[in-house]
C-alpha cells in the first residue's frame, strides 16, 4: 500500500489516534520489517473504539504481533 494511503488510513475520528498512528508512520514505517507493515495495515482495519482501547487505554491485544506493535507505537 503505498504511503499516501496509508496516511489516509491513519486519519481517524479521534486527534489522539491520528497523533499515534502518523507519529509511526512518520517514524517507523519507512525501516519496518514486512511483517511490521503487514501488522501496522490490519491494525488500521480496527474501528476506532477498538484502537482508542489498545492505543490510549493501554488493554493488551489478544494477538502478541500486534500487541508488540501497539506497544511501539505507544512509545512514539
Amino acid at each position: 500500500m503505498s504511503d499516501g494511503r496509508l496516511r489516509w488510513r491513519c486519519r481517524r475520528g479521534m486527534k489522539e489516534l491520528d497523533a499515534l498512528l502518523e507519529r509511526w508512520l512518520d517514524r517507523r514505517h519507512a525501516q519496518a520489517s514486512v511483517i511490521e507493515r503487514r501488522d501496522f495495515e490490519t491494525l488500521l482495519e480496527l474501528q476506532d473504539p477498538e484502537l482508542a482501547l489498545y492505543l490510549l487505554a493501554g488493554q493488551p491485544h489478544p494477538d502478541p504481533a500486534l500487541r508488540g506493535l501497539i506497544e511501539g507505537i505507544r512509545r512514539g
